[in-house]
Protein backbone atom coordinates (compact mmCIF):
# COMPACT_ATOMS: atom_id res chain seq x y z
CA UNK A 1 0.00 0.00 0.00
CA UNK A 2 1.44 3.37 -1.06
CA UNK A 3 1.81 6.40 1.16
CA UNK A 4 -0.56 8.16 -1.19
CA UNK A 5 -3.25 5.61 -0.34
CA UNK A 6 -2.57 5.99 3.35
CA UNK A 7 -2.83 9.75 3.21
CA UNK A 8 -5.97 10.00 1.04
CA UNK A 9 -8.66 12.01 2.84
CA UNK A 10 -11.72 9.98 3.83
CA UNK A 11 -15.07 11.07 2.42
CA UNK A 12 -16.71 11.32 5.81
CA UNK A 13 -16.54 13.26 9.06
CA UNK A 14 -14.08 11.61 11.43
CA UNK A 15 -12.11 12.89 14.36
CA UNK A 16 -8.58 13.92 13.29
CA UNK A 17 -6.02 11.38 14.47
CA UNK A 18 -2.82 12.40 16.23
CA UNK A 19 0.44 12.22 14.30
CA UNK A 20 1.72 8.62 14.19
CA UNK A 21 5.09 9.86 15.35
CA UNK A 22 3.62 11.64 18.38
CA UNK A 23 0.75 9.40 19.51
CA UNK A 24 1.45 7.84 22.91
CA UNK A 25 0.62 4.14 23.44
CA UNK A 26 -2.58 4.78 25.49
CA UNK A 27 -3.85 7.28 22.90
CA UNK A 28 -2.91 4.92 20.08
CA UNK A 29 -4.76 2.01 21.66
CA UNK A 30 -7.86 4.11 22.34
CA UNK A 31 -7.92 5.67 18.89
CA UNK A 32 -7.30 2.30 17.22
CA UNK A 33 -10.27 0.79 19.06
CA UNK A 34 -12.48 3.69 17.96
CA UNK A 35 -11.45 3.34 14.33
CA UNK A 36 -11.90 -0.44 14.38
CA UNK A 37 -15.43 0.05 15.74
CA UNK A 38 -16.20 2.59 12.99
CA UNK A 39 -14.80 0.29 10.29
CA UNK A 40 -17.07 -2.52 11.45
CA UNK A 41 -20.09 -0.36 10.58
CA UNK A 42 -18.86 0.67 7.11
CA UNK A 43 -18.24 -0.99 3.76
CA UNK A 44 -16.29 -0.39 0.58
CA UNK A 45 -14.03 2.62 0.19
CA UNK A 46 -15.17 4.19 3.45
CA UNK A 47 -14.17 1.12 5.44
CA UNK A 48 -10.84 0.93 3.58
CA UNK A 49 -10.08 4.56 4.39
CA UNK A 50 -10.63 3.93 8.10
CA UNK A 51 -8.38 0.85 8.02
CA UNK A 52 -5.71 2.92 6.29
CA UNK A 53 -5.80 5.29 9.27
CA UNK A 54 -5.45 2.32 11.63
CA UNK A 55 -2.38 1.16 9.72
CA UNK A 56 -0.82 4.62 9.71
CA UNK A 57 -1.51 5.03 13.41
CA UNK A 58 0.24 1.74 14.30
CA UNK A 59 3.28 1.99 12.03
CA UNK A 60 5.47 2.97 15.03
CA UNK A 61 4.58 -0.38 16.60
CA UNK A 62 5.71 -2.21 13.45
CA UNK A 63 8.97 -0.24 13.42
CA UNK A 64 9.57 -1.02 17.09
CA UNK A 65 9.12 -4.75 16.46
CA UNK A 66 11.46 -4.60 13.46
CA UNK A 67 14.12 -2.91 15.59
CA UNK A 68 14.35 -6.08 17.71
CA UNK A 69 16.13 -7.69 14.77
CA UNK A 70 18.58 -4.84 14.22
CA UNK A 71 22.26 -5.74 13.71
CA UNK A 72 21.53 -9.18 12.30
CA UNK A 73 22.97 -8.53 8.87
CA UNK A 74 19.86 -6.99 7.28
CA UNK A 75 19.11 -3.28 6.62
CA UNK A 76 16.66 -1.89 9.17
CA UNK A 77 14.68 -0.32 6.32
CA UNK A 78 14.07 -3.79 4.84
CA UNK A 79 12.93 -5.14 8.20
CA UNK A 80 10.59 -2.19 8.72
CA UNK A 81 9.07 -2.80 5.29
CA UNK A 82 8.42 -6.47 6.17
CA UNK A 83 6.88 -5.43 9.50
CA UNK A 84 4.64 -2.78 7.90
CA UNK A 85 3.42 -5.22 5.27
CA UNK A 86 2.58 -7.71 8.05
CA UNK A 87 0.75 -4.95 9.93
CA UNK A 88 -1.29 -4.14 6.82
CA UNK A 89 -2.30 -7.79 6.40
CA UNK A 90 -3.17 -8.08 10.09
CA UNK A 91 -5.36 -4.96 10.07
CA UNK A 92 -7.26 -6.08 7.00
CA UNK A 93 -7.77 -9.59 8.40
CA UNK A 94 -8.71 -8.48 11.93
CA UNK A 95 -12.14 -9.49 13.20
CA UNK A 96 -13.53 -6.95 15.72
CA UNK A 97 -15.44 -9.81 17.35
CA UNK A 98 -12.11 -10.89 18.84
CA UNK A 99 -11.97 -7.75 20.96
CA UNK A 100 -10.99 -4.14 20.66
CA UNK A 101 -7.21 -4.61 21.11
CA UNK A 102 -5.83 -4.96 17.60
CA UNK A 103 -2.24 -5.43 18.76
CA UNK A 104 -3.06 -8.66 20.57
CA UNK A 105 -3.67 -10.08 17.10
CA UNK A 106 -1.22 -7.97 15.07
CA UNK A 107 1.98 -8.27 17.14
CA UNK A 108 2.30 -12.09 16.83
CA UNK A 109 1.56 -11.78 13.12
CA UNK A 110 4.28 -9.16 12.62
CA UNK A 111 6.85 -11.13 14.63
CA UNK A 112 5.95 -14.25 12.69
CA UNK A 113 6.56 -12.50 9.37
CA UNK A 114 9.92 -11.15 10.58
CA UNK A 115 11.03 -14.61 11.72
CA UNK A 116 9.85 -16.10 8.44
CA UNK A 117 11.80 -13.45 6.55
CA UNK A 118 15.00 -14.39 8.33
CA UNK A 119 14.31 -18.09 7.90
CA UNK A 120 13.44 -18.02 4.19
CA UNK A 121 15.22 -15.02 2.67
CA UNK A 122 18.34 -13.93 4.49
CA UNK A 123 20.37 -17.15 4.55
CA UNK A 124 23.11 -17.51 1.96
CA UNK A 125 23.96 -20.93 3.39
CA UNK A 126 20.85 -22.34 5.06
CA UNK A 127 21.44 -24.10 8.41
CA UNK A 128 18.97 -26.70 9.77
CA UNK A 129 15.63 -25.25 10.81
CA UNK A 130 16.13 -26.26 14.46
CA UNK A 131 19.28 -24.11 14.53
CA UNK A 132 17.45 -21.17 12.93
CA UNK A 133 14.71 -21.35 15.57
CA UNK A 134 17.24 -21.82 18.38
CA UNK A 135 19.28 -18.68 17.68
CA UNK A 136 16.79 -16.06 19.00
CA UNK A 137 16.22 -18.16 22.13
CA UNK A 138 19.96 -18.29 22.72
CA UNK A 139 20.28 -14.53 22.33
CA UNK A 140 17.63 -13.91 24.99
CA UNK A 141 19.15 -16.54 27.29
CA UNK A 142 22.65 -15.05 26.98
CA UNK A 143 21.36 -11.56 27.84
CA UNK A 144 19.53 -12.81 30.93
CA UNK A 145 22.42 -15.00 32.10
CA UNK A 146 24.91 -12.18 31.61
CA UNK A 147 22.87 -9.99 33.97
CA UNK A 148 22.49 -12.79 36.51
CA UNK A 149 26.11 -13.98 36.47
CA UNK A 150 27.83 -10.67 35.87
CA UNK A 151 29.85 -12.23 33.03
CA UNK A 152 29.26 -13.84 29.64
CA UNK A 153 27.80 -17.33 30.18
CA UNK A 154 29.58 -20.47 29.06
CA UNK A 155 27.97 -22.56 26.27
CA UNK A 156 27.13 -25.30 28.78
CA UNK A 157 25.32 -22.79 31.00
CA UNK A 158 23.33 -21.43 28.05
CA UNK A 159 22.45 -24.98 26.97
CA UNK A 160 21.18 -25.86 30.45
CA UNK A 161 19.17 -22.63 30.65
CA UNK A 162 17.51 -23.16 27.25
CA UNK A 163 17.17 -26.92 27.53
CA UNK A 164 19.30 -28.05 24.61
CA UNK A 165 22.70 -29.66 24.13
CA UNK A 166 26.00 -27.78 24.25
CA UNK A 167 26.68 -28.96 20.69
CA UNK A 168 23.50 -27.21 19.52
CA UNK A 169 24.62 -23.98 21.20
CA UNK A 170 28.02 -24.14 19.49
CA UNK A 171 26.43 -24.96 16.12
CA UNK A 172 24.03 -22.03 16.46
CA UNK A 173 26.92 -19.68 17.18
CA UNK A 174 28.82 -20.96 14.15
CA UNK A 175 25.76 -20.43 11.92
CA UNK A 176 26.06 -16.64 12.35
CA UNK A 177 28.23 -16.48 9.23
CA UNK A 178 25.67 -18.41 7.17
CA UNK A 179 23.68 -15.22 6.52
CA UNK A 180 26.71 -13.41 5.04
CA UNK A 181 29.63 -15.81 4.54
CA UNK A 182 33.10 -14.53 3.75
CA UNK A 183 33.93 -14.03 0.09
CA UNK A 184 36.30 -16.49 -1.58
CA UNK A 185 38.15 -13.47 -2.94
CA UNK A 186 39.13 -12.38 0.57
CA UNK A 187 42.43 -13.38 2.16
CA UNK A 188 42.96 -15.33 5.34
CA UNK A 189 43.55 -13.06 8.38
CA UNK A 190 47.25 -12.20 8.55
CA UNK A 191 47.91 -13.54 5.05
CA UNK A 192 47.26 -11.01 2.30
CA UNK A 193 49.21 -12.83 -0.43
CA UNK A 194 46.60 -15.39 -1.48
CA UNK A 195 42.81 -15.33 -1.49
CA UNK A 196 40.77 -18.34 -0.42
CA UNK A 197 39.76 -19.03 -4.02
CA UNK A 198 43.40 -19.45 -5.01
CA UNK A 199 43.73 -22.32 -2.54
CA UNK A 200 40.89 -24.35 -4.05
CA UNK A 201 41.91 -27.38 -6.12
CA UNK A 202 41.33 -27.14 -9.84
CA UNK A 203 41.33 -29.69 -12.64
CA UNK A 204 44.23 -29.63 -15.07
CA UNK A 205 43.28 -30.06 -18.70
CA UNK A 206 46.53 -31.93 -19.36
CA UNK A 207 45.55 -34.77 -17.03
CA UNK A 208 42.20 -35.20 -18.75
CA UNK A 209 43.86 -35.23 -22.18
CA UNK A 210 46.49 -37.74 -21.06
CA UNK A 211 43.78 -40.02 -19.69
CA UNK A 212 41.77 -39.78 -22.92
CA UNK A 213 44.85 -40.60 -25.03
CA UNK A 214 45.73 -43.55 -22.81
CA UNK A 215 42.21 -44.98 -23.08
CA UNK A 216 41.37 -44.16 -26.71
CA UNK A 217 44.81 -44.72 -28.28
CA UNK A 218 44.81 -48.53 -28.31
CA UNK A 219 41.14 -48.64 -29.34
CA UNK A 220 41.69 -46.25 -32.25
CA UNK A 221 44.71 -48.23 -33.50
CA UNK A 222 42.48 -51.27 -33.83
CA UNK A 223 40.13 -49.43 -36.22
CA UNK A 224 40.36 -49.80 -39.98
CA UNK A 225 42.23 -47.10 -41.91
CA UNK A 226 39.02 -45.66 -43.40
CA UNK A 227 37.35 -45.49 -39.97
CA UNK A 228 40.31 -43.60 -38.52
CA UNK A 229 40.18 -41.20 -41.49
CA UNK A 230 36.49 -40.48 -40.88
CA UNK A 231 37.14 -39.82 -37.16
CA UNK A 232 40.01 -37.48 -38.01
CA UNK A 233 37.92 -35.47 -40.48
CA UNK A 234 34.96 -35.23 -38.11
CA UNK A 235 36.60 -34.54 -34.73
CA UNK A 236 40.03 -33.07 -35.56
CA UNK A 237 39.39 -31.22 -38.80
CA UNK A 238 35.87 -30.30 -37.59
CA UNK A 239 34.28 -31.09 -40.94
CA UNK A 240 30.54 -31.52 -41.26
CA UNK A 241 29.01 -34.83 -42.20
CA UNK A 242 28.12 -33.42 -45.62
CA UNK A 243 31.72 -32.31 -46.24
CA UNK A 244 32.94 -35.78 -45.30
CA UNK A 245 30.35 -37.35 -47.60
CA UNK A 246 31.46 -35.17 -50.53
CA UNK A 247 35.10 -36.12 -49.97
CA UNK A 248 34.40 -39.85 -49.70
CA UNK A 249 31.81 -39.91 -52.48
CA UNK A 250 28.94 -41.16 -50.32
CA UNK A 251 25.75 -39.64 -48.90
CA UNK A 252 25.44 -37.74 -45.65
CA UNK A 253 23.15 -40.44 -44.27
CA UNK A 254 25.84 -43.05 -44.91
CA UNK A 255 28.42 -40.91 -43.07
CA UNK A 256 26.05 -40.61 -40.11
CA UNK A 257 25.64 -44.39 -39.97
CA UNK A 258 29.39 -44.93 -40.34
CA UNK A 259 30.11 -42.57 -37.42
CA UNK A 260 27.53 -44.30 -35.26
CA UNK A 261 29.06 -47.70 -36.03
CA UNK A 262 32.64 -46.46 -35.43
CA UNK A 263 31.75 -44.90 -32.07
CA UNK A 264 29.93 -48.08 -31.05
CA UNK A 265 33.02 -50.14 -31.94
CA UNK A 266 35.21 -47.78 -29.88
CA UNK A 267 32.88 -48.03 -26.91
CA UNK A 268 32.90 -51.81 -27.05
CA UNK A 269 36.66 -51.87 -27.39
CA UNK A 270 37.13 -49.65 -24.32
CA UNK A 271 34.55 -51.40 -22.13
CA UNK A 272 35.45 -54.93 -23.26
CA UNK A 273 31.96 -55.68 -24.58
CA UNK A 274 31.63 -58.12 -27.43
CA UNK A 275 29.68 -57.50 -30.61
CA UNK A 276 26.28 -59.19 -30.27
CA UNK A 277 25.94 -62.36 -32.31
CA UNK A 278 23.15 -62.17 -34.87
CA UNK A 279 20.56 -64.89 -34.68
CA UNK A 280 20.57 -67.35 -37.56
Amino acid sequence: MSNATLMEPAHRSVEPIPSSAQAEPPDRKRRTAELIAQAAECEGDERQAILDEVILLNIPVAHALASRYRNRGQPIEELEQVACLALTKAVRAYDPARGDDLLVFAVPSILGELKRYFRDVTWTVRPPRRIQELRPRLSEAEEELTQQLGRPPRPSEVAEYVGCSTEDVLEAHESVTCASPDSLNESRPGDGDFAWIERLPSEEFGFQRAEAVAVLGPACRRLKRRDRQILEMRFFEQKTQQQIADELGVTQVQVSRLLQRILTDLRRSITGQRRPVKAA
